[in-house]
């Protein structure tokens, strides 16, 4: 029976290593460079001695090969970082790889929230940011986000785009990510950002996943609320338009005429109300012509507590739904799960009730 995970990672593998079809056959002792095309299109099965003998030439551990619970090859990320290594943000992406990979193995299509269609921006490079700001804005009204987008941005994106919202612990400068898979698209968020920063990466890399076949972005973004690339800008330009609709930004009145001090109250105020930051606040004013370019950025209280609310709990409803099934299907076991994520077993109980889920009785 063929594998086709095995034929797409030995795509992969001769990919990675700028090896021909033919060096692998002579690997494999095969007679025709045709029988290893034949294996990387799932039209043949690879023999257990083949596969012993590419994992021993070239060195790689026997699971590359077939582990359901890995990326590779499959997945293309765009990372919104700041100062963090690439070698660190190669390793926390084979990490977060796992979970992802996890989530397509054990999750049946039909228990994925959302459509199975993906839903896509008539968008480009050349639009204008008028136009990204009114698409954004449109969305607001169709998927009833109400006056404040934030709030239900993550179940939107999950139950109506069917894109996974995932909020992970990250490393140091890495305050998310895009992904998509050839099955579905998934959002990575740095849950221990505040929470304005944590909204406006959200709403940013949503922009990427409904453009991402007109302008797919960049491997490696820096965190810039405004500038970088012409995509980015636009990127920033839906976010800061999908968390501070127009129509509601409108109610709290005019802006030019105030002074310092009163424009920083109401600054932190607004932020506070739409669950952003003051500088993605000043850059929406800016961009809606309420401010002027030159407008000072002026130092604001600390947000109020309302606005600080507790750090979310890691991964998300949609995910842990899954896990728990899949463990009581016996799919996969209470200990690989909780090595899986990284958290100890007697933690587990808590996190399935932080999201509202019946633990599976064997944990």
């Amino acid at each position: 029976m063929v594998n086709p995970l095995v034929g797409l990672r030995l795509a992969t593998l001769r990919e990675h290593r700028n090896l021909t079809q033919s060096d692998v056959a002579r690997v494999l002792g095969l007679k025709s460079h045709q029988i290893v095309s034949n294996i990387e299109n799932g039209t043949r099965p690879m023999k257990g001695a083949e596969m012993m003998a590419l994992v021993d030439h070239y060195g790689i551990a026997p699971e590359y090969l077939t582990d359901p619970f890995r990326l590779v090859g499959e997945g293309k990320f765009c990372w919104r970082q700041s100062q963090c290594s690439r070698k660190a943000l190669e390793a926390y992406q084979e990490q977060a790889g796992t979970w992802l990979a996890s989530y397509r193995a054990l999750s049946r299509p039909q228990d994925r929230p959302g459509p199975r269609e993906r839903w896509s921006l008539r968008l480009s490079e050349r639009s204008s940011f008028e136009l990204a700001m009114a698409e954004a804005e449109r969305l607001t009204v169709d998927y009833n986000m109400g006056e404040v987008p934030a709030a239900r941005l993550p179940e939107v994106m999950e139950q109506d785009f069917g894109i996974l919202v995932l909020m992970v612990d990250a490393e140091e400068g890495i305050s998310g990510a895009a992904c998509r898979l050839p099955e579905f698209d998934a959002v990575l968020v740095n849950r221990h950002e505040n929470p304005g920063r944590r909204n406006f990466d959200l709403a940013h890399e949503f922009f990427h996943l409904l453009t991402w076949d007109s302008m797919p972005p960049d491997e490696i973004e820096d965190v810039r609320e405004n500038g970088g690339s012409r995509v980015e800008q636009l990127a920033n330009a839906f976010a800061s338009a999908l968390l501070m609709p127009q129509r509601v930004l409108a109610r709290f009145g005019e802006w030019r005429r105030l002074g310092n001090a009163e424009r920083a109250h109401r600054m932190r105020e607004v932020a506070d109300f739409f669950r952003v930051s003051v500088s993605a606040l000043h850059w929406r004013l800016v961009g809606l012509k309420l401010l002027n370019k030159a407008s000072q950025m002026l130092e604001v209280k600390a947000p109020s507590d309302d606005y600080l609310q507790d750090t979310p709990a890691p991964f998300s409803k949609a995910f842990m739904s899954v896990m728990a099934s899949a463990i009581e299907r016996g799919d996969i076991s209470v200990g690989r799960f909780a090595k899986l994520i990284a958290i100890p077993r007697d933690a587990l109980r808590a996190l399935f009730a932080a999201h509202d889920i019946a633990p599976p009785v064997t944990v």
